[in-house]
């Protein structure tokens, strides 16, 4: 049955996500990006200063609807962090090959402003609905800033599709396949404490999501940095080297080497593109609904968040992942996805270290990403169906 369900989802996948989609969302990033005279270059002492460094200012909101402006962004963080900061990176490079990271780099900074745009927007054309709830994102400043109501219902049902396929259906099983594969633990059990942890965090409403988000988000991400900046700190001596190819081949075909293929100059492109737009979600309208919730002064205050999101996503993680691919030569293994990955940290730390700690990274991003993503989903069931449907329709996202 999965499989019949992940065949129908590549070919919705061959004819919306295609060249002419990410061209779109590309331009749009640096239009906005020329339009604001670069403001993310310029500007990007004030972004971390007004970011990473007010989160120890942050208190907690007393309004029960709202959470604070950190606690947004670790929340959208959990529904961007995930699988695709590991295996998508390390199938990207075996594809695409080291020049794939400059095409993901240079779409993160233009990805950087057009995400400041987007949740800046859902800020300013959020609803609060009668019990003081916040509800706020592409649908809303689509219907109310451009009146286009029918493209924001379509919107509203994409995103309920891809919140049941991507997060809730394909993160657990994810997790269910890896742990089997390492541990011989039954998936039914991993998918299930994933459901049961879940539901029992969402349940709370946005707060619990916020307090819970706020606290697993920066510790996993911290975990799998750490484990990262030792392979830089090991192998840096190849350090010019690895930067020196992903420039490089960024222009020029990566020439085939071992058990890697070699690589155009035009799947560079799509494949670090791709990663790009897929690892940080920079224009595709999700960061905006968690954004929404947050407790700030001014939309543009925590618009400049989002900038800080893809930075950290993209700029860190994603590169980090990168050079412990590069770095170690395991590219040439002919192997891809997180396998690929387990390789590179284990020429560094004994075989069983770095599998425990990719296994925790798989199921801390995958469940991140499973929560993160119940606001995406409940955003879009109220917009289309009305808040009094949720009290039904939120099971389905448990226990499909």
């Amino acid at each position: 049955m999965l499989e019949k369900i992940l065949d129908v989802a590549s070919e919705i996948d061959l004819i919306l996500w295609g060249q002419w989609t990410m061209i779109f969302i590309a331009s749009v990033a640096v239009y906005l990006t020329v339009r604001s005279g670069f403001f993310q270059v310029r500007k990007f002492g004030f972004i971390l200063k007004n970011t990473f460094g007010k989160i120890f200012e942050q208190t907690e909101s007393d309004e029960k609807s709202k959470i604070t402006p950190f606690q947004a962004t670790t929340t959208a963080l959990a529904s961007t962090v995930g699988m695709g900061n590991i295996a998508g990176v390390a199938t990207a490079l075996s594809v695409g090959g080291p020049g794939a990271i400059f095409w993901m780099w240079l779409l993160a900074l233009f990805g950087m402003m057009s995400k400041t745009a987007e949740i800046t927007l859902a800020v300013h054309y959020r609803d609060i609905d009668e019990e003081g709830s916040l509800h706020g994102g592409p649908m809303y400043y689509i219907n109310k800033g451009l009146g286009w109501k029918f493209l924001a219902q379509i919107f509203s049902i994409g995103v309920l599709i891809n919140a049941v396929l991507s997060a809730s259906l394909l993160q657990s099983h994810t997790v269910g396949r890896a742990f089997l594969s390492s541990y011989n633990f039954n998936p039914y059990i991993v998918t299930g404490a994933m459901a049961v942890t879940t539901a029992f965090v969402v349940i709370g409403g946005i707060k619990r999501i916020g307090q819970f988000c706020v606290k697993l988000v920066p510790f996993m991400s911290v975990i799998y940095i750490f484990g990262g900046m030792t392979l830089f700190v090991i192998n840096y001596a190849q350090i010019p080297e690895v930067f020196g190819a992903i420039f490089k081949y960024a222009f020029a075909p990566a020439p085939a080497a071992g058990g890697f293929a070699g690589a155009a100059v035009a799947a560079a492109i799509k494949n670090g593109m791709a990663r790009g737009m897929l690892s940080n979600e920079a224009g595709l309208g999700t960061a905006p609904m968690v954004h929404a919730n947050a407790d700030t002064k001014h939309p543009f205050r925590q618009g400049i968040w989002g900038a800080f999101e893809v930075f950290i996503d993209t700029i860190v993680i994603c590169t980090i992942t990168s050079f412990a691919v590069l770095s170690t030569g395991v590219l040439s293994s002919g192997d891809s996805g997180v396998e690929l990955v387990i390789q590179a940290f284990s020429s560094v730390f004994p075989a069983d270290i770095a599998s425990t700690l990719i296994s925790f990274c798989i199921l801390t991003f995958c469940l991140s990403t499973q929560i993160g993503f119940f606001i995406y989903y409940e955003t879009a069931i109220v917009n289309v169906f009305g808040k009094k449907a949720m009290k039904f329709l939120k099971w389905i996202y448990f226990v499909h």
